[in-house]
Formats: structure tokens, sequence, C-alpha cells
């Protein structure tokens, strides 16, 4: 038996590495893979997508049934692709803009749907996409912090370390200054 799964919290290349080695241990057939989504085989005899299931739940995942919960994980790939891959490099493009010629939806009816599945709205989890991408530029050292606030598409340094004080509860300098361990995981963000 063939069949594409869609596959929840999948957003880089480690992911589509380790899901597709964790898979075939299992002895499944990994026929093409890409972020949120595998085509597998297996023996039906042998193997079901529940024995698939438990594979991806051992890893911190899971399958993906709903249409509107491939939508979200859709949306969180457009937004960690903006924000984390792309490095912005057109800060004049709106998230919002952004999710909606990516989706071909309503921001209203994204942020909706979004909601109702991950109780965080969307635009919070923008922020706080934001807010961890701004600790890694900060770590690499190569961008002034006015820099990373045109690269982020804040209207001015103040706003950036305004809203940056306000979600991690530390100034920017603090920031430079500590240890760094707020750092957290994309999927760990909320």
């Amino acid at each position: 038996m063939t069949v594409t799964i869609y596959i929840k919290n999948m957003m880089c290349q480690c992911c589509l590495r380790v899901i597709r080695a964790e898979l075939e241990k299992a002895g499944f057939v990994v026929e093409e893979i890409g972020i949120g989504r595998a085509t597998i085989s297996f023996p039906e005899e042998e193997l079901t997508l529940e024995d698939a299931r438990k594979v991806l739940n051992g890893l911190g995942t899971d399958l993906i049934e709903s249409r509107e919960i491939r939508l979200v994980e859709e949306i969180k790939q457009a937004v960690i692709e903006l924000i984390h891959q792309m490095n912005n490099v057109d800060s004049m493009v709106r998230k919002s803009e952004y999710l909606v010629e990516k989706t071909g939806l309503s921001y209203a009816y994204l942020s909706r749907i979004f909601s109702s599945h991950e109780h965080i709205t969307l635009e919070r989890f923008i922020i706080l996409n934001k807010i961890e991408r701004i600790k890694e530029l900060i770590d690499q050292g190569e961008f002034t912090l006015s820099e990373i606030a045109f690269m982020m598409d804040y209207s001015s340094v103040q706003y950036l370390s305004n809203q940056f004080k306000h979600i991690t509860g530390v100034t920017v300098s603090e920031y430079k200054e500590s240890d760094r361990s707020s750092k957290r995981s994309i999927d760990q963000l909320y």
C-alpha cells in the first residue's frame, strides 16, 4: 500500500532526515518526503497507519487527519519560512499578505482557524517566532539592532526593544549579557 501522510510539527530539514530514518527503521519505505508530508509504502499485512503514527508520536509529532489541521500546519510552515528561513529579505512584505498569498485564503479566516486549533492567536505565533529569530540574529553578532529591526519589519529599534522586553521579560542588553539559555525551539514557543 502507498499513501501520502501529513505530519504535524515538521518544520525543518532535520525533521525530514529524522522522520525518514525512523519510518524506514520501522519497516516503511519512504518514497518521497517534504516539510509536512511523506509518501510511504508498506505491506498491509505487516504494518498500518497506526504503526506510522506510533513512530511519529515517539518523535513528538503526529499524523494530521483533518483539512483544517493541515491548513494550520501550512500556516506555521509559511510563518517559519518567512521569518526563519528567508531572513525576511523583503521586509516590506507584511506577514498577513505573505500568508494570504501562500494559502489563497483570507487572513481573517486563517487567523480564526489557527486560533481554534492552537489555543494561541496567529498574531502571537508570529510575534513569538520573530522574537526567537531576533535572539538568533543577536547571537550571530553580524547585524546591528537597527539592521535587525529593519529585517524583522519593525518600524523602529524602540518598538523592537519594547516588544522583546514584553515577550522575554528582559531587555535586549540584558539578553546579550546573559547566558542566552532562554532560546526555545520553534515547536516549543507556546
